[in-house]
């Protein structure tokens, strides 16, 4: 079930979310639903109410996402993690004090401390719910080698790192990924299918699109010819490297397959922006087609996904378990 809500945000708040290269005419999704509670209909499931904070707490939330003043008293702590590897997975938790925690996945080549991770987290922070943000192996502080591909892989590392918190008396009231930390976040549902709330931010469908947009058009004849590939930064050095095997390890992953095991009791949001270039919001509408119980939202005008999660963190609010 696709909704797509535009709703105008007075002048004073939309400078505080807007970046000076965002269009001024701005729209956000779903404000028109905080006044009372929906409906969340899943496919072949039953019918559910979803928890929503009011308009005055939304407002609230907002502004103290963006003040300059800090009045949230969570508590910031460096916490380690082992993978199944052996590696340390290293993050950072914002504590509130209560019992549930929201965990946050970033995309590809990112850590925990992009803006999106850091800004989501302090929105939840001062709502009074506590948020992990981490690196995924092989990237940020995290031991590990960098891998492309490496999807099943991080999922695998989100369910040490929710086996850990669970251990430690916590409740993961849900797991939020943006990009690729989207089709992390879908596919540790479909494997492991011990959580009952999902966050896709601008996570891909078709994981074989995209990659010639960073490896180049003939990017199958060279890998097949020398084995890997070296994708360079704009100065000319290394940024990493493409093996054939984790290159496999990408096409072979089908999100597709995944979503249509992912359980019918597990509510699952995205969000995506109409005109992201990056990763197209035709694959949000395939999402939305194949996973059971299912709410989508689309952010009308906005050009990639980042600016998406700027402009509507404090929006996924009402979807979280409070």
């Amino acid at each position: 079930m696709c909704t797509v809500f535009s709703v105008e945000l007075s002048s004073s708040i939309l400078s505080s979310l807007c970046d000076s290269d965002y269009s001024p005419r701005m729209h956000v999704p779903i404000l028109s639903l905080f006044s009372s509670p929906i409906d969340w209909c899943g496919r072949n499931s039953t019918r559910r109410r979803a928890r929503f904070i009011g308009c005055r707490s939304f407002t609230r939330a907002l502004k103290m996402a963006h003040s300059d003043v800090q009045t949230s008293v969570a508590q910031h702590q460096k916490v380690i993690v082992p993978n199944k590897k052996g590696e340390q997975l290293v993050g950072i938790l914002h504590d509130t004090g209560s019992a549930e925690v929201v965990i946050l996945c970033h995309g590809f080549r990112s850590n925990k401390e992009n803006d999106i991770s850091v800004n989501i987290a302090k929105t939840l922070e001062n709502e009074g719910i506590s948020a992990f943000r981490f690196d995924f192996s092989g990237n940020g502080e995290s031991e590990g080698s960098f891998q492309y591909g490496y999807y099943h892989g991080e999922a695998d590392d989100l369910h040490a790192i929710i086996q850990y918190w669970r251990a430690a008396g916590r409740v993961i009231s849900g797991i939020l990924g943006h990009s690729k930390g989207g089709d992390v976040v879908l596919l540790y549902a479909s494997k492991y299918q011990d959580i009952n709330f999902v966050i896709n931010v601008s996570g891909r469908y078709d994981l074989k699109k995209g990659i010639k947009e960073r490896l180049g058009d003939e990017f199958m004849e060279r890998i097949e010819k020398e084995g890997y590939i070296d994708v360079k930064n704009k100065k000319g050095k290394v940024d990493y490297q493409v093996t054939w095997e984790s290159l496999k390890d990408r096409l072979n992953t089908d999100m597709h397959e995944a979503c249509l095991l992912i359980d019918k009791e597990c509510r699952v949001f995205t969000v995506h922006g109409s005109a992201d270039e990056v990763i197209p919001v035709e694959d949000a509408f395939e999402f939305d087609k194949i996973i059971p119980n299912h709410k989508l939202h689309v952010v009308e005008g906005q050009l990639i996904s980042n600016s998406v999660v700027r402009s509507t963190k404090a929006n996924l609010l009402p979807f979280v378990p409070q």
